[in-house]
């Protein structure tokens, strides 16, 4: 039975998906493959955690070139007071100990007699007949006008690791630094995830590939390549299908072949209530429907459920899970971020966190379905200290109102919106938003603010903006919630134009 006009809220619905996953074994690792450090592992996450198999160094060693030395043979020293001590060669190195010194390249072992290095430039080398003192790393002799602790300049047995150490914890994603560490610590080969497998499939008769000439009442098709690309950001791996028309038996088809070799299918368009929306009578067929219906906006018609299969791994799953993701760029866009990216970091022994969340204060009232929760897209800046957020055009298939945004402010089911001055949680979608150098443009939109962004954008700065009218965009001004207001007034009140005709 059809649970769409149940209208779940989003956290019964991941409950009832979680329990589906339980059933089948799919709540937690998909499986652990043992690589060896030659494989390209950056991005990839320990299945395992990775202990120390090795101290680093493994041995004493000099920090620098320099002279090896007992730090008690340089008691006394001074300016005033030089101390000369012999020199040896390599070769007798761990025969003579007490009063000698002895040359070392840095990163060489430390004679087992020695407990500092002296640099070479911060002594004298003392020449024989024989031999030039310039050119010499083994003089007969070396002078010091100062004394040295013990292990100065010495890098430490275990400095950095210690063998047995936890190196790095299970659930996280390497990075460059992360194999060094690994490979310093004695480690060849460690665990890690298996990626999970996602099919993407579009469907829809008006869909046309990328490239082709567009016509009236067709529409581009990218949907499977934004979240073909949302999953191989999040470390999984994605197979994009081809475009299947409004045909139930087709999409039957493809839905059977898809569950054959991956873990999880997501299914595009077709699960409103429409009468060439198949996704609901296609899962319902091949297996169970969960839930049709989040309490979510964007992404109100999201599908859950289970396609029976025997898979390529028989012992391990009977059926695979599959999502129907609406049609709608922003809301396909967020059911992944929502929905998919917690399913994909659980598989992968992952903590699901939010990147970054900062408080900001809204500088315009947005209303909001009181039975939803409400996903805003919101621009961020900061005028005399003050962290400002503003919203960005909310229709479903305003796929730039997602790529200019800063964050998401998530309106809770049962609220009627927000206020002007209220302060909210701004989930930031990226890192790297840099607030300080942010120009805040509130107002009415002209091509000058584009050509301004991309000046801008070449000298370090960075341009975003709220379109929200001549009189909004004068008023934020006046209350400091804009640096800018773009404004089209009256030129001539008889015949209406204004100065941005």
């Amino acid at each position: 039975m059809s649970v769409y006009l149940e209208d779940i809220p989003l956290s019964e619905a991941i409950q009832r998906f979680q329990a589906a996953l339980e059933k089948i074994g799919l709540d937690g690792l998909l499986g652990v493959e043992y690589l060896s450090l030659s494989e390209h592992l950056v991005g990839r996450v320990l299945a395992e955690a990775v202990f120390a198999e090795l101290s680093s160094p493994h041995y004493h060693s000099s920090a620098m070139d320099g002279f090896a030395v007992r730090a008690i043979d340089t008691v006394g020293a001074s300016l005033t007071d030089p101390k000369v001590i012999p020199n040896m060669t390599p070769a007798h190195s761990e025969i003579i100990k007490d009063g000698y010194s002895i040359y070392l390249d840095t990163g060489e072992p430390l004679p087992v007699w020695a407990d500092a290095v002296i640099p070479i430039e911060n002594v004298e080398r003392l020449k024989t007949d024989q031999q030039s003192i310039e050119s010499s790393r083994h003089p007969a002799f070396i002078r010091i006008r100062s004394a040295v602790p013990p292990w100065n300049n010495v890098r430490i047995l275990g400095e950095d690791i210690i063998a047995t150490e936890l190196v790095l914890t299970a659930g996280q994603r390497l990075r460059p630094v992360d194999l060094g560490a690994i490979a310093s610590s004695g480690n060849k080969q460690i665990a890690i995830s298996r990626k999970p497998r996602i099919a993407v499939i579009p469907t829809g008769s008006e869909l046309i590939p990328i490239g082709e000439p567009v016509g009236a009442g067709e529409i581009i098709e990218f949907n499977s390549m934004v979240l073909a690309a949302q999953i191989d950001e999040w470390g999984a791996e994605a197979t994009r299908f081809e475009i299947q028309p409004d045909q139930y038996d087709d999409i039957v088809q493809s839905v059977k072949q898809a569950a054959e070799g991956h873990d999880l299918i997501l299914l595009i368009a077709g699960s409103s209530a429409g009468s060439e929306d198949y996704s609901e009578k296609v899962i319902s067929s091949l297996g169970k429907l969960l839930v049709h219906g989040i309490a979510v906006r964007p992404g109100h018609p999201v599908i859950l459920g289970l396609v029976y299969t025997t898979g390529f791994d028989v012992k391990r799953k009977s059926a695979i899970p599959i999502i129907g993701v609406p049609g709608y760029p922003v809301s396909a866009a967020l059911t992944a971020e929502i929905i998919v990216k917690p399913l994909i970091n659980q598989w992968l022994g992952r903590k699901h966190r939010i990147e970054s969340t900062l408080q900001a204060k809204m500088i315009s009232k947005v209303t909001s379905p009181a039975g939803d929760d409400d996903y805003l897209r919101v621009v961020v800046g900061k005028i005399d200290g003050e962290l400002l957020a503003a919203s960005l055009p909310r229709g479903a298939g305003q796929i730039t109102s997602l790529s200019k945004a800063d964050g998401i402010v998530v309106i809770p089911r049962g609220s009627q919106g927000l206020q002007v001055g209220e302060q909210v949680d701004v989930n930031l979608l990226h890192a790297d938003v840099d607030i300080d150098s942010t120009i805040f443009a509130v107002g009415s939109h002209d091509m000058t603010l584009d050509i301004l962004k991309q000046f801008l954008d070449d000298h370090n700065r960075r341009l975003v903006s709220s379109n929200v009218g001549s009189l909004g965009g004068l008023i934020a001004v006046s209350k400091r919630h804009a640096h800018l207001a773009g404004s089209h007034l009256l030129a001539r009140s008889a015949t209406g134009s204004t100065n941005g005709r």
